[in-house]
């Protein structure tokens, strides 16, 4: 099967070209039948220019910020059977694409496929603090995919999926832009076929974010997102927002 590999890039002049080289390094001497498409998000700064020195990379543009309209334009310019999103801070861990190869073909019912972030900027507290985060994110996963038969979990950043199962489920869901869009994703590809994520498919990604944003923090937004949108179907800030405007219009009967 062809592999087509997207990276969504928003002003990641700094990290967009260890990515590319990562992945031609992975490449070297191999003869996959692959495509790496680069997506510049609207950046502002040396992004494009960069993707475009590299005469194996495509490039696509997406002049409308954000992620799943930059997934969603790199899928459109994509053209093989499986198409793997990573993102443009994430440096490939060797035997990847071996592995994702592999998983597709021994397993025929297979639709997604995805494991964890390893931060290699990260200290070691801090990455102790991510495993204990994902271990019990697993757990979830286990309960909500073979028990309660809700869904399942995807890494966004690290994650691959059949171009025929996306067609199936009707591509991106324009309802999410970040938080959540990697869960949607697997709620909904599990309707059509296997949806595996395993700590066997690692890849090395930049934990700046997190660092700036706190772990805790992140943590739990991604957690209030993951339930909503299984739950919910929808982001969290939707949620809130949807359950406030219907709190203050039963307030609002009540006092007339």
């Amino acid at each position: 099967m062809k592999l087509s590999i997207v990276i969504p890039a928003y002003n990641e002049e700094a990290r967009i070209g260890g990515c590319l080289n990562s992945i031609l390094a992975e490449m070297h001497g191999k003869k996959y039948d692959m495509e790496i498409v680069a997506v510049n998000n609207a950046s502002t700064d040396r992004t494009r220019e960069i993707i475009l020195s590299f005469p194996d990379v495509k490039l696509a543009d997406e002049p409308n910020k954000g992620l799943v309209k930059a997934r969603r334009a790199g899928y459109l310019a994509s053209s093989g059977e499986l198409v793997a999103n990573i993102d443009a801070d994430t440096r490939m861990t060797p035997g990847w694409i071996d592995k994702v190869l592999d998983e597709f073909s021994k397993n025929k019912k297979l639709v997604a496929l995805s494991g964890p972030f390893i931060y290699y900027d990260l200290s070691k507290n801090a990455q102790a603090a991510v495993r204990t985060f994902y271990y019990a994110g697993f757990f979830s996963y286990l309960i909500n995919r073979y028990i309660l038969g809700v869904g399942s979990m995807l890494q966004g950043g690290n994650f691959v999926v059949k171009r025929a199962a996306m067609e199936a489920i009707g591509g991106f869901n324009s309802d999410f832009d970040f938080w959540g869009e990697d869960t949607d994703l697997a709620r909904r590809l599990v309707k059509v076929g296997g949806v595996k994520f395993t700590f066997d498919l690692p890849i090395y990604a930049s934990g700046r974010r997190l660092e700036k944003e706190g772990i805790a923090k992140t943590g739990w937004r991604y957690t209030l997102n993951y339930f909503s949108t299984i739950f919910f179907k929808k982001p969290y800030a939707t949620v809130a927002k949807n359950f406030k405007d219907k709190y203050e219009k039963t307030l609002a009967k009540i006092k007339e």
